[in-house]
Parts: structure tokens; C-alpha cells; sequence
């Protein structure tokens, strides 16, 4: 179990970090996108506003500041945990989810067949598995809980809200929204699976090991039952 008021300090190579704040950056860029007009909202290239901001102060922090990887949770002796927590819990979230969209999604009177229509959808077989999987695994990871919680707590932020906040940022995003519909919920409980997690071990591999599995699972499910 995750004891919060143990995790909430800051590691000490976070606090003498720089920079921290630039994860102000895609906060405020979330906020000023669902603030704008409607008619400015479904515009394909406005979506990804607050994704090109956090990956720009992603880079930003990288360059000011040395031992990225440490900070990331991604170095090398990191690898067999995260592989064994990543699997697990992969796989544990991907049967809880798939579930969810089969059986509770159409008790609560919705739709998930639109999924056939998303753009992962069209991408071809050979190459959403596993490889785009595995690049947007890994580049989501490397923003929300890489990046973006770490500075959190960075900031002195208590890890349960730091942990909340990066998970709603998270669900939140514009594009995974305007893609997913109603279904985007589903990316809050992951969220706070995965920050939880990053907080407790401080290794990202676990996140992204655990968002490819999940999502190849869902993939693959999917795929099947829509046809």
C-alpha cells in the first residue's frame, strides 16, 4: 500500500532541480483550451495545444537541468521492476477496463462501437502492434508521470493531489476527449493507478510498461469484437 504523507517530500534530487515550474505550463494550457469557444475547440491542430506546450517544457526542464533520466525514474537497474509491476499491472487494469466497456458501458445505456471510427482504429494492424503502442506509451508516460507529476511534487504539491491532478490533466487531454468521448473517463482511474504507482517505486518504466500492456490489451479486444 502507497503511503502518501511518506511520498509527498520531494526527493533530494528533486529539490535542487530547476525549472519545476514549467509544469504550469500545460496546466494553464488545459484550462485557457476549455475556456476557449466550442468552435475553436473542435479544431484538430487547437486539440493538441496542451501537448505541444508540455512537450516543450519537458524539453525546456531537460536541457536546464542534469541526471534526466534519475529524475524520470529511467535508469537502468529500474528496468526488471518495472518490467514485473508493469506486466501486472497492465494486464490487471486491461481485464478491468475491457470489462468495463463490454458490460457496464452498455448497462449505463452508451455506445463504445465508435471506437471503430477513432484513428487508432485506422492504423494498420502491423503497426499499432505493438510499435505505436509502445511510442505513445512511452511519450504520454514521459509527460504526465515523468514530467509533469514529478514537478508536481517538485513544487512541494502533497503526492495525493499531485498524484489527482496529473490523472485529470491526464483524462482530460483535449485530443484523448475529443477521440475517446464518454469513454475518456476511464483515463482518470488509470491515471491514479499509474501516479500512484510512480510515486510509490519513482520508476517509470512501471507506468510505461503498464499503459502499453493495458492499451494492447484493449487493442486487441476491441478489434476483435467490432470486427
Amino acid at each position: 500500500m502507497i503511503k502518501f504523507e511518506e511520498a509527498s517530500a520531494a526527493d533530494p534530487i528533486q529539490r535542487n532541480e530547476r525549472g519545476a515550474a514549467l509544469a504550469l505550463l500545460p496546466l494553464t494550457a488545459t484550462l485557457l483550451f476549455y475556456a476557449s469557444p466550442r468552435v475553436l475547440q473542435q479544431e484538430p491542430l487547437y486539440q493538441f495545444l496542451p501537448q505541444f506546450c508540455a512537450y516543450a517544457a519537458f524539453l525546456t526542464w531537460s536541457r536546464i537541468n542534469g541526471a534526466t533520466a534519475t529524475r524520470l525514474g529511467l535508469t537502468r537497474s529500474l528496468i526488471p521492476q518495472g518490467l514485473r509491476w508493469g506486466i501486472a499491472t497492465g494486464l490487471a487494469l486491461g481485464t478491468v477496463n475491457v470489462l468495463g466497456i463490454l458490460y457496464l458501458v452498455p448497462w449505463l445505456e452508451a455506445d463504445y462501437r465508435f471506437l471503430a471510427d477513432t484513428p487508432h482504429a485506422k492504423i494498420p494492424l502491423l503497426l499499432m502492434l505493438p510499435w505505436f503502442i509502445l511510442l505513445i506509451a512511452t511519450l504520454v508516460e514521459l509527460n504526465f508521470r515523468g514530467f509533469l507529476l514529478g514537478r508536481l511534487l517538485a513544487l512541494r504539491l502533497p503526492a495525493a493531489l499531485a498524484v489527482a491532478l496529473s490523472a485529470l490533466l491526464f483524462a482530460f487531454d483535449p485530443f484523448l476527449v475529443a477521440t475517446f468521448q464518454h469513454l475518456h473517463w476511464i483515463a482518470v482511474w488509470d491515471g491514479l493507478v499509474w501516479g500512484s504507482l510512480w510515486v510509490a517505486l519513482r520508476n517509470l518504466y512501471v507506468t510505461i510498461v503498464a499503459h502499453a500492456v493495458e492499451v494492447i490489451l484493449l487493442y486487441s479486444v476491441m478489434r476483435v469484437v467490432l470486427g
